[in-house]
């Protein structure tokens, strides 16, 4: 499988401490081999599945063989829909 990755993704991950990345790094690697673990749950209303990993939450969605991140932010706020939703105007 291969991995696409938005700039805003890519920005969010820049900007993380060692720790954070390697966690948010694991779950990457770990979806790039199962798509749609146990934890995932589809986005009403987009074509993105969603994914915790520590505090951080993932969005992304397969298309062919490749897994797409779209974001990557906290989880216990709205703000990564809040994302979402402007990036998809």
């Amino acid at each position: 499988m291969l991995l696409d990755i938005t700039r805003q993704a890519k920005n969010f991950l820049d900007q993380l401490d060692a720790k954070q990345f390697r966690q948010i790094g694991r779950k990457i690697l770990d979806l790039m081999d199962d798509p749609k673990p146990g934890d995932a749950r589809p986005l009403r209303g987009y074509p993105f599945m969603r994914v915790d990993a520590g505090e951080y939450r993932i969005v992304y969605r397969i298309e062919d063989n490749i897994l797409r991140i779209a974001l990557i932010d906290k989880r216990n706020d709205d703000e990564v829909y809040k994302k979402l939703e402007r990036s998809k105007n």
